[in-house]
């Protein structure tokens, strides 16, 4: 009889959960780059959030979701950003938001890391990794990654503008984030 009360405990016990880090808005950026007319195309997002959970011992319970206000995107070519956030590339007034949600994350070596996720964009879901480094000096932690990603997977440049030629098809999304451990 004494078993019973030991498997009602064992299924009350929560799982380990990792820390939880908040992300300095002031020392942060995401963003991407793209070729256009042969030239870096670069351009940041100025409204996103992150909600991060995570420990380097603790890999199974990290977890990443970020969302990301399309209209926010701005480069040095307000003209261009115009296009960029109209119905041929982000549509932000139909969607506004996209986003990003780990499903796993691992360890490399030393301070590389990975985390394969699904980021959506105007709808459309598709895999992608991240591969990332990670420093973090007691209570701070800074992270930098890139992943590479084909616009048109996300409908982004339709029309005229889904071929290769003003702007590539591969696009570089740059993480750079530093996060205080709450």
């Amino acid at each position: 009889m004494r078993f019973i009360p030991l498997l009602v405990a064992s299924l009350l016990v929560t799982p380990a959960q990792a820390a939880h880090w908040n992300v300095d808005q002031s020392k942060s950026k995401l963003g991407f780059t793209v070729t256009w007319n042969k030239e870096p195309f670069v351009a940041v997002f100025n409204k996103w959030h992150a909600d991060i959970e995570f420990d380097t011992a603790d890999l199974a319970h990290a977890r990443v979701a970020a969302s990301i206000e399309t209209a926010s995107e701005a480069s040095d070519d307000s003209e261009t950003d115009e296009g960029v956030r109209g119905a041929a590339g982000f549509a932000s007034s139909q969607f506004p938001t996209a986003t990003f949600r780990t499903t796993a994350i691992t360890h490399k070596s030393g301070n590389q890391y990975v985390a394969a996720g699904t980021l959506s964009i105007k709808g459309v879901s598709r895999p992608v990794t991240l591969p990332f480094t990670l420093d973090i000096a007691g209570d701070i932690a800074h992270v930098t990654g890139r992943a590479q990603v084909v616009r048109t997977d996300f409908n982004v440049g339709t029309g005229e503008w889904a071929k290769p030629d003003p702007v590539s098809l591969q696009v570089t999304v740059t993480v750079e984030l530093v996060a205080n451990k709450a």
